[in-house]
């Protein structure tokens, strides 16, 4: 298993149609690499969580577009994709540690057989600690 600190930029949207468009075009314009995104909806606004390759530079064009962002740290764990994987080898050793998972969102890579889970979680270092454990 592999375990990862990461910095994940969070963006602020107004529920509307385009707003994801202009988000994505203002990194593409800067030539920031978007690795995963994932979308929380609420009613008039979303939040997008944003894997990228240059986190700093992001937040930077964001905050210049005039959008509200900001940057949290968050872990990912690679791990085979296969049934239970996610149960036995991250949320036991997790649970068992008394870490919350705050929330997690994941990605696969089909021509490698991984699946990638990116966690938000109220104790990184333990987290990281339970998970190198098992």
């Amino acid at each position: 298993m592999d375990i990862k600190q990461l910095q994940q930029v969070s963006a602020f949207l107004e529920n509307r149609p385009g707003r994801l468009l202009y988000l994505l075009n203002v990194l593409a314009e800067a030539n920031i690499n978007l690795i995963a995104h994932n979308i929380v909806d609420a009613s008039d606004f979303g939040i997008v969580h944003l894997l990228v390759d240059r986190p700093k530079r992001a937040l930077e064009v964001i905050r210049d577009a005039g959008l509200t962002c900001s940057i949290t740290n968050v872990i990912e764990v690679v791990i085979p994709n296969e049934p239970g994987a996610f149960v036995e080898q991250v949320l036991k050793p997790l649970a068992n540690a008394h870490v919350n998972i705050e929330y997690s969102y994941a990605y696969g890579v089909p021509s490698s057989n991984e699946a990638h889970i990116i966690l938000k979680v109220d104790r990184i270092e333990r987290a990281v600690e339970a998970l190198k454990k098992g």
